[in-house]
């Protein structure tokens, strides 16, 4: 997860120190060696990647082609949003870590307490997935979960019913299924008691009005009102993340070009599909 691309920034270097110093262990060493087994649980993944992404954002803070002053608008999936939500000055950077590291820990708690996934649906739209979760889901949990891009759609729910579901929208000509890499069924009511602590969380940190657009995930509009950032963060964790029409309005509002900050290349991926024809480019290429 913490790449060459980290060597060499003073600036990089001081913000996993921070974030350790928050979390009890070296954050830094944890992306880079592991325990794979430790990384990858909700409880720390989730201040691993907002660190993470926090850190190539300051990595193409200081490229001599920085977009940064050009930018229009932000958003970001899921666990993004707090990035977004820094970047635009909404959050500062410790409250973060600290509201971040109680949602992970709150969802793992909820994932452990009953075995769930996500299963990506690829080749059917919303509507579609939404029957067959309906025609699946029996005495379970089986919700829509996150609309990503025309033709991927995210399912989410107990684990008899993910299983259900694979064969029925393979049935139903779906071109795939992929079972997602994640501890439980987030973005369900499996989710509802992390919505208490995230919320205790949230109340407990400075929420300032953001100084450019952050699109919500839930909703997929800008939102200045603290309150209503707090209580949109925290609806997020049990609702369906609206990824495609956030970019939607992202693009109806004139942005022509879009960044993707954090290891991976997902959010371009998904842009190609949204809107072929717009730019996309990396902050750690």
């Amino acid at each position: 997860m913490l790449g060459d691309w980290a060597d060499g920034h003073p600036a990089v270097a001081d913000l996993y120190d921070r974030a350790s110093a928050i979390l009890g262990y070296d954050l830094a060493e944890m992306c880079r060696r592991g325990p794979a087994e430790r990384l990858n649980t909700t409880a720390v993944s989730q201040p691993a990647l907002l660190v993470t992404s926090l850190a190539a954002l300051t990595v193409l803070e200081g490229r001599a082609d920085s977009p940064l002053a050009r930018v229009k608008m932000v958003a970001g999936l899921s666990l993004g949003e707090y990035t977004a939500l820094v970047y635009a000055g909404s959050l500062g950077v410790e409250d973060a870590i600290r509201v971040v590291a109680e949602r992970g820990r709150a969802m793992q708690d909820c994932a452990e307490a009953t075995p769930g996934g996500m299963v990506a649906v690829l080749g059917l739209e919303r509507d579609a997935v939404a029957a067959l979760c309906d025609a699946s889901r029996g005495q379970d949990v089986l919700e829509v979960a996150n609309v990503l891009c025309p033709g991927n759609v995210v399912a989410s729910g107990d684990s008899a019913a993910c299983d259900r579901l694979e064969a029925a929208a393979a049935a139903a000509g779906a071109m795939k299924c992929v079972r997602l890499e994640v501890a439980g069924a987030f973005h369900t009511v499996r989710m509802q008691p992390a919505v208490e602590r995230l919320a205790s969380a949230l109340d407990a940190v400075e929420i300032r009005p953001p100084k450019l657009p952050v699109v919500s995930n839930v909703d997929a509009r800008p939102h200045d009102d603290p309150t209503e950032i707090r209580q949109l963060l925290a609806k997020q964790v049990c609702g369906v993340v609206e990824w495609n029409a956030s970019m939607e309005l992202m693009l109806a509002s004139g942005v022509d070009a879009f960044w993707e900050v954090g290891p991976g290349r997902v959010l371009r991926g998904l842009m190609k599909r949204i809107a072929r024809k717009a730019p996309t480019f990396g902050a750690l290429d």
